[in-house]
């Protein structure tokens, strides 16, 4: 039991209990006793040390800025006091138990890679509360000390860099008040925090902007406040939102379509699958429960960040807005793909990953289950494959006994950490969590936030939207330019930069759909992937059979049930066309998917053959020159031919090598860079596309190039044959 030395203040009394801590533990019982009754001395030694190098320190320390001293200051306290608390535990409970307990935290931290420190010396993480990453020039994140009464000329300064900010985000921003640029959370008073505000908000309705309070920061010191403020433009009605794409993946029966029911219809669910009805699209979905078919619901916020799509979260909406009203009243639209989970509908669920263009996935994991199973392993890895981030749901929490939702987290967290997938899973429970994961989530962190969801007792669906409200656009789809190579090209670029603008040349869609509406044409949908298309633009459409291209007109487009009059850059949009030669109508039957509206200065070229660097997942047997399975790129489905394979002679599960393909039926539309899913039976693959080739694509025609792919003889027919069968 410690005993206080007489005449010794608290400090020294501090120092003697910290120096007996670790004599005790190095020196032994023996020595142990020899220092308590010269601990006064041993105190006064120790006291000079630490003064001295206090002295030597106070230079350098007066150099640094004032939060540099403050944090110092707080890892020696916060040092001290740790000690002093392994100290008590060790003298109540003995050095056995002292023991047992140290060995037993070293164990958890180094297998659950918990967040609070485990040593004396170990305090990293306890200042993750008061500390950001340091502010980037890049982004759509700001730092400010303050903005108290600035002058003209700084407002004016103030406000450029407010609109950039917003440029960067595409049309919203954060901006984190009370925070140094180096990140520190050091926090003003409650005046100048409301003083911070009003300037803020007098900047954003200069930019026809709104300001919202998103959160509110932990400082080190309770009489002072930080708070991340969201800047969210307003649009006008003419103009273009800013739209997200999440699509959700999961098993079958684990609530993915029950999940988006309640968040756009604002209906919670009766325990029975009511609010799924809400997205269903067939009868047989209606009766099986099962989604067959790829299922578009959106999802408006207002520039306050408030849910356009019902007026209260917590009621249920006896009337659903359409789409237009919600895009009228919406700065920012989240669109949902809601994909089948049944490992018959695998192909359709490949194609809403690979069409779709997905900013984030949404993984669905159901709750009573007790662990991670189905095809919810096969559907990560195909997001990984694709890079696409992701957020976890684990639902059905209402009706899930306790120890299952327990064995379930742990499958979820040990799936998540497991080689290959690397992910530092966060349990939102707070507002806070969302915070940390919402600047993570868009660049290459291993953040991933999960979610434990009741759709029938509304059980934090409220963070959840507080996510998808600050979730930042992701892609950059117009970042791949093309070069010019001659001077003629350059010449050709500039004149169509001048008539249709800067943004509409090399504008690039993906077509994943087209239709017949009465009055109007015929109508093909997709996503924008560069530049922009407005009303009366003259664009080509194709690959056709042969590999031609044709040239059509744009005569209205619209957004998600809505019309405008441009659309830009990673949208998802239909286009009703018409031919520009009125002899060569297009009808609906001409269009299919895997087809492109591109501009003339990118001078498209359809190939037959590409090389791609390929990995393969799971393959129960060999696959060798020859093997055709079925190649998913963009919107474009298709069986292709292995033709070459660059050093081995077969590919085995887990093996990467550079693979040169050729497509079986009709050239396609492809560039580097474009990722592939390739799918035969129970074989899974992935790869990206590294070189395409044109070489003879001009001499080659339809016939002459279907009987060169599948051969005239009985001879080729039977070798096709025998590949097939292995393949299977």
């Amino acid at each position: 039991m410690y005993i206080k030395p007489k005449g010794v203040d608290e400090t020294r009394a501090k120092v003697v209990r910290y120096f007996q801590f670790f004599s005790r533990k190095l020196l032994g019982k023996f020595l142990f006793r020899v220092v308590k009754r010269f601990s006064t001395f041993f105190s006064l030694f120790f006291v000079i040390l630490i003064l001295n190098e206090n002295l030597l320190q106070s230079s350098s320390l007066q150099e640094k800025n004032k939060y540099e001293h403050y944090r110092y200051m707080k890892m020696l306290e916060e040092k001290l006091e740790r000690t002093l608390k392994l100290l008590d535990e060790d003298e109540k409970g003995g050095e056995d138990k002292e023991e047992s307990r140290s060995s037993s935290s070293s164990n958890n931290d180094d297998n659950e890679n918990k967040a609070s420190p485990t040593s004396p010396f170990d305090l990293e993480s306890s200042y993750d509360d008061f500390l950001l990453k340091p502010e980037s020039d890049e982004g759509s994140v700001e730092y400010k000390r303050h903005l108290v009464n600035p002058s003209a000329r700084n407002f004016e300064k103030l406000t450029t860099q407010l609109l950039w900010r917003l440029n960067e985000g595409g049309g919203e921003c954060l901006y984190e008040i009370g925070v140094d640029d180096d990140g520190f959370v050091r926090g003003i008073s409650e005046e100048e925090m409301k003083f911070s505000v009003e300037t803020l908000e007098k900047m954003a309705k200069q930019l026809s902007a709104k300001v919202s309070e998103a959160f509110e920061r932990k400082t080190s010191e309770k009489e002072r406040f930080a708070k991340c403020a969201l800047v969210r433009k307003i649009f006008p009605k003419e103009a273009n939102h800013l739209e997200l794409r999440i699509t959700t993946v999961g098993n079958v029966d684990s609530g993915k379509s029950t999940l988006l029911g309640v968040l756009t219809k604002g209906v919670l669910d009766n325990g029975r699958g009511s609010a799924r009805a809400n997205v269903f699209r067939h009868k047989h979905e209606m009766e099986t429960g099962r989604t067959s078919s790829i299922s578009t619901q959106i999802m408006g916020f207002t520039p306050d960040g408030k849910v356009a799509n019902y007026q209260d979260e917590r009621t249920r909406e006896t009337h659903s807005l359409r789409w237009s009203e919600i895009v009228e009243k919406s700065s920012k639209v989240i669109s949902f793909s809601d994909l089948c989970g049944h490992e018959r509908y695998l192909k359709t669920t490949l194609c809403g990953l690979t069409s779709v263009c997905p900013d984030y996935a949404m993984l669905v994991v159901d709750s009573n289950r007790g662990g991670v199973v189905g095809m919810l392993k096969e559907h990560l890895g195909i997001v990984l494959g694709l890079k696409i981030p992701f957020l976890v749901c684990v639902t059905k929490i209402d009706m899930c006994a306790d120890h299952l939702l327990q064995s379930t987290m742990e499958s979820v967290l040990r799936l998540l950490k497991r080689p290959g997938v690397h992910k530092k899973p966060i349990i939102v429970r707070e507002r806070n969590d969302v915070s940390t994961c919402i600047k993570t989530m868009a660049g290459d962190s291993d953040v991933t936030p999960i979610f434990q969801i009741s759709c029938v007792e509304n059980t934090n669906l409220d963070l959840l939207r507080l996510l998808l409200n600050h979730l930042p656009s992701r892609r950059q789809f117009d970042v791949q330019k093309k070069k010019t190579q001659n001077g003629e090209e350059e010449e050709e670029l500039e004149e169509t930069t001048n008539k249709h603008g800067k943004d509409e040349c090399g504008a690039l869609v993906h077509l994943d759909d087209a239709f017949t509406v009465n009055g109007v044409g015929t109508v093909v949908s997709g996503v924008v992937t560069k530049g922009s298309i407005s009303t009366n633009q003259q664009l080509l459409l194709g690959p056709d059979s042969l590999g031609h291209f044709k040239e059509v007109v744009v005569k209205s487009t619209m957004t998600h049930r809505t019309s405008v009059l441009k659309a830009v850059c990673g949208q998802s949009a239909s286009f009703a066309i018409k031919a520009k030669n009125s002899k060569e109508p297009v009808h609906k039957a001409d269009v299919r998917k895997g087809m492109v509206l591109i501009c003339k200065s990118l001078h498209p070229r359809a190939t037959w053959s590409f090389e791609a660097e390929i990995l393969i997942f799971v393959s129960p047997t060999t696959l060798t020159v020859g093997y055709a399975p079925v190649l998913h790129c963009m919107s474009v489905r298709q069986c292709a031919r292995i033709c070459k394979i660059e050093g081995k002679d077969v590919l085995r599960a887990g093996d990467r090598a550079k693979v040169v393909f050729q497509w079986l039926y009709r050239p396609e539309f492809v560039e580097e860079g474009f990722r592939v899913i390739f799918r035969e039976g129970r074989t899974r693959g992935l790869g990206s596309i590294t070189k395409v080739s044109f070489d003879g694509d001009k001499q080659k025609s339809w016939p002459d190039s279907r009987k060169q792919l599948h051969g005239t003889n009985m001879e080729a027919m039977m070798n096709t044959a025998t590949v097939t069968n292995s393949a299977g």
